[in-house]
């Protein structure tokens, strides 16, 4: 599914923006419906989720190095504002518009690997062309869940290791109901606990850095679609 740039431009402000109005040849995966949150919560309920206790933190992580270059080019998306919550509050309207905006980035980015695409190993951006792969579907949730007012600094990209033993990115939400997983994979939104995947690492809360969660495999990329 692919949509004009013209249709989307106010869904990205400052230098992204800026980026997206020279690559006048591309198409951006999305449209202005994705900031439409009227859609009801599906049949996953924000009552059906468990307290959970969240991942536990275990010093610092090398980060992955298309994510420095990704930060390069979107400072903004990898910037931490220390002033915002470290927590999600999970109320009927948040959980909606977190429900909504995974199953539309989800059914609109078209998946395929950085190789594949742009014929390189792995490469981190906000499906511009409206391909992508799993890193990428996750930096635009975050990107548009953002612009609703949820605070970025509770969105961690993560690394985990798949069922498949492949390096893979997810979107960790850090709620007052645990840790919770976006998932290009799948529109059911899991405790990390409960998604079969092994954790590697995640960005810091607390600076542009990126912190351990145990894993013992660390993944040089996330080429998996």
């Amino acid at each position: 599914m692919r949509f004009a740039v013209s249709k989307v431009q106010g869904l990205v402000s400052g230098p992204a923006s800026r980026r997206l109005s020279r690559r006048r040849d591309a198409a951006f995966g999305l449209a202005l419906a994705f900031l439409g949150f009227a859609a009801p919560a599906q049949a996953q309920t924000l009552a059906s989720l468990p307290a959970e206790v969240g991942a536990r933190l275990q010093g610092d992580a090398k980060p992955i190095a298309a994510w420095v270059t990704f930060c390069q080019s979107y400072a903004a998306e990898c910037a931490v504002d220390r002033t915002e919550p470290a927590r999600i509050s999970l109320t009927p309207a948040t959980w909606a518009t977190i429900v909504s905006v995974n199953r539309r980035v989800n059914k609109a980015v078209e998946p395929m690997t950085d190789q594949e695409h742009l014929h390189v190993p792995d490469r981190w951006d906000l499906a511009e062309d409206g391909i992508g792969d799993c890193e990428d579907f996750q930096l635009l949730k975050r990107h548009l869940l953002a612009e609703a007012g949820l605070p970025r600094r509770a969105m961690r990209m993560t690394v985990v290791i798949d069922e498949k033993g492949e390096g893979h990115a997810v979107l960790t939400l850090i709620t007052d109901r645990g840790d919770l997983v976006l998932d290009n994979k799948t529109n059911t939104i899991l405790p990390w606990h409960k998604t079969g995947y092994v954790f590697i690492k995640r960005e810091s809360q607390d600076a542009v850095a990126w912190v351990s969660l145990g894993g013992v495999t660390s993944p040089v990329t996330t080429a998996n679609r």
